[in-house]
């Protein structure tokens, strides 16, 4: 490992000296770059103008409120979600911990001195106004949340005498509350079954249970325990696996989910109930009748409890480190230019929250789902609502929030999406044998978190189905999404030199040997055999992404085999070669085909272009970009379907084709500001709000527009990147390389792990 990376992984894992918990407080050095805050000065509506903040596996939303009281006081609260990754009850919904409120007499959030800060740096949210401040932080290390309240003396009255050692009381009370929904136990309805597995088959009984709640002086136990029986048992047998079930791995089975807070300085005060944005439950009220500044924990496990001092450190050092890693930073006052980077490092600040999760950040909605009124009208149901579910998950729309990690070297980060592909493996390559009798991994779209096919998307099968077939006409036959990410894996690998990595080997070998394995048992089926087919491997059925369907050869599925450079004789397949890209003549020119041939189109995605990105074999430095670029622009389907929507991505092949307007006038649209307060807060589009694989998406169209790799893996530096935007960037490439370029005046200077380069350009 070179001196740059070590530098940058010390940053992030050794101490340094204590930061104060105070956001003005940091390390000094001038070459090394920090994001602006996020500061507000006014208070928000409600949850849907919250602020992330969040460490290691928890994202908080926080945001301050207008209440007014049944006695027409009226107040400015502090309220903040918390969600942990992983928190998957019996039906597969992915629920928040809870909901926090702190009241504080006098109203000190009232005045014309409020200020909300999200300060990047140490990755903490500050909260301050009337002589208070509010500090809220997740431990990077374990999952703990701290909320730090400091106070100063209000002036009303006399001082009281103070022991030695002790601070002057403030004469401040607070208030502190912890609210749930799940107080009770809650029938899902048919109109939120979105939120789990069983979507559109919710059974009759389908229940969010209530949770234990426990509270006592100072302190409030919440847990979940799944029944046994759970969506999992329902999926195995709907899909008719009921003999293979006691191999299969279940995580959600018998789940204890645990929470407890502690509030040194607070004492019970019973419970009240209420209702928020339309839903009711119940508040366990901490009074603390002087504030004197406490300390509020909030863990979500049973380790030992770190403390408050040393989680400020540790954290602001991380994040520091975090920020060190990589950059863009930009030297204009264009506006778009501006919005976008800034939008770029929230995206990454909010993906850097679940650093150390047991399981991968969701696509839709990740860790800062708000209450789902405020983003769908109509959706009149609890905080645990998203659509798509809670632990399904949909590759496509994934893999957008993962390829940024690559080129911006957050690897750790990505590791908990490969280790839940890890955990999943032998479910799919059990499912395979199980079916076909073969080898390989049949990783499916709409996944459950146990590597099943949803139930719902699985579809009903009447005899003489294969029951492997997901009957659904956007999913059949969809076997190549996981790819993406063993390429993820594949370019990360050189950076973890002793084989840390290499037990992920079988998220390469499985899939691969599946696609190969599994189509020549498809060829035999109809009575082909390697010979029919001149030694070359047939994809059919296959299937364009969700949109060319029943396909032959789709271009999808051909480059991603083309890219990993295959061998199909190693991973058991009577066939050689793989076929090539499949292309066709648009008004004279040459461009790539979506497949061979297809039966339908079923959706809006753009396969013929999947062998510019994600499989790079073609592009900027790269051959027949004429090509690609013919099929950019003339494809009737792909001109139809361009749109900076949801999980789109023409701005990522616009940058990868070296389409600067285009890329310019594309990624300006998808990393615009969302319509909700904290900008990086993204509207639904095609799935729920925030919506990340929009960022993600977004993400690496800006990457793409500064640095690329031709086809001998040079740098291609700024491909698709005004040349009036002055910037300077720190990203990565293959070859365990690490780019610094600066483009200034329109001139490029650039180093590659510390060496200047800049002559050469």
């Amino acid at each position: 490992m070179n001196h740059k990376t070590c530098f940058l992984s010390f940053l992030r894992r050794v101490a340094v000296p204590s930061l104060l918990m105070c956001c003005s407080v940091s390390l000094q050095a001038d070459d090394l770059f920090i994001p602006e805050d996020v500061v507000w000065t006014s208070v928000s509506r409600n949850s849907s103008a919250s602020m992330p903040c969040g460490g290691h596996d928890i994202g908080m939303n926080v945001w301050v409120e207008r209440v007014v009281a049944a006695d027409g006081t009226v107040s400015n609260d502090l309220l903040f979600y918390v969600q942990q990754s992983g928190w998957f009850d019996e039906n597969n919904t992915l629920l928040k911990a809870g909901r926090w409120r702190l009241h504080f007499d006098g109203d000190p959030f009232g005045g014309t001195d409020f200020e909300q800060r999200l300060c990047l740096k140490d990755g903490a949210v500050y909260v301050r106004g009337g002589g208070m401040e509010v500090r809220l932080w997740a431990d990077v290390e374990e999952p703990v949340v701290f909320v730090a309240l400091t106070t100063q003396h209000t002036g009303r009255g006399k001082k009281r005498p103070v022991e030695r050692g002790k601070k002057q009381p403030t004469g401040r009370r607070a208030v502190l509350s912890y609210e749930s929904w799940r107080y009770r136990d809650r029938a899902v309805t048919k109109a939120e079954c979105q939120q789990c597995s069983y979507k559109w088959l919710l059974p009759k009984d389908c229940t969010t249970f209530a949770d234990s709640i426990e509270a006592d002086e100072y302190w409030l136990t919440f847990t979940h325990k799944n029944r046994a029986q759970t969506v999992f048992d329902y999926t195995v047998e709907r899909e008719h696996l009921t003999a293979i079930k006691d191999s299969l791995y279940n995580p959600i089975g018998s789940l204890l989910l645990f929470g407890e807070m502690l509030a040194p300085g607070f004492h019970f005060d019973g419970t009240t109930d209420g209702v928020y944005a339309g839903t009711d439950y119940r508040s366990w009220n901490y009074v603390c009748d002087e504030l004197q500044d406490n300390v509020i924990r909030i863990r979500l496990n049973q380790l030992p409890l770190v403390t408050a001092e040393e989680s400020a450190r540790r954290s602001a050092n991380w994040w520091y480190g975090y920020w060190q890693t990589s950059y863009i930073h930009l030297d204009t006052h264009d506006e778009a230019a501006r919005t976008m980077v800034r939008n770029y490092n929230l995206m990454r600040y909010m993906l850097g929250c679940n650093a150390y999760g047991q399981w991968p950040t969701k696509f839709n909605g990740g860790l800062f789902t708000f209450d789902p009124v405020f983003v769908d009208s109509t959706a009149t149901f609890t905080p645990d609502y998203r659509k798509w579910g809670g632990g399904t998950m949909t590759a496509q729309n994934q893999r957008l929030v993962y390829w940024p990690m690559v080129k911006s070297g957050d690897w750790d980060v990505l590791l908990p999406q490969l280790e839940t592909y890890l955990r999943l493996l032998p479910n799919a390559v059990r499912r395979t044998q199980f079916y076909w009798g073969h080898g390989g991994a049949s990783f499916t779209e709409q996944m459950e978190n146990f590597g099943l096919p949803n139930p719902a998307e699985y579809g009903k099968h009447k005899e003489g189905d294969d029951l492997g077939v997901e009957k659904n006409k956007w999913l059949e036959y969809e076997w190549d999404t996981a790819l993406e990410f063993a390429k993820m894996y594949l370019d990360i690998l050189p950076w973890y030199p002793d084989s840390t990595l290499e037990r992920y080997r079988p998220l390469v070998d499985e899939p691969l040997r599946f696609i190969a394995q599994h189509y020549t048992w498809e060829a035999r089926q109809r009575g082909l055999s390697w010979r029919d087919t001149g030694d070359t491997l047939v994809i059919y059925p296959g299937s364009g992404c969700e949109t060319y369907k029943m396909a032959r050869n789709p271009a999808s599925t051909v480059a991603a085999l083309r890219a990993f450079g295959a061998d199909l004789t190693l991973l058991g397949a009577e066939c050689s070669y793989v076929p090539d890209i499949p292309l066709h003549v648009i008004d004279g020119d040459t461009c790539i085909a979506p497949a061979e041939s297809w039966e339908r189109i079923q959706n809006v995605e753009v396969p013929q272009l999947y062998p510019v990105f994600p499989w790079r074999i073609y592009g900027v430095g790269r051959p027949h970009l004429d090509m690609a670029r013919n099929t950019y622009f003339k494809d009737p389907h792909a001109v139809e379907m361009r749109s900076t929507k949801g999980w789109k991505q023409d701005n990522i092949w616009a940058a990868c084709l070296g389409l600067t307007d285009e890329a310019r006038r594309l990624n300006s649209e998808k990393l615009s500001d969302g319509p909700y307060r904290f900008t990086a807060f993204y509207d639904p589009g095609f799935d729920w709000a925030p919506d990340l694989n929009r960022g993600g998406a977004g993400m690496i169209g800006l990457q793409e527009m500064l640095l690329q790799e031709d086809e001998d893996h040079n740098p291609v530096l700024f491909p698709a990147w005004p040349r009036a935007w002055d910037c300077t960037f720190r990203l990565y490439i293959s070859g365990r390389r690490c780019i610094e370029a600066t483009l200034k005046n329109g001139n490029i200077t650039y180093t590659i792990d510390g060496v200047d380069y800049s002559d050469d350009e």
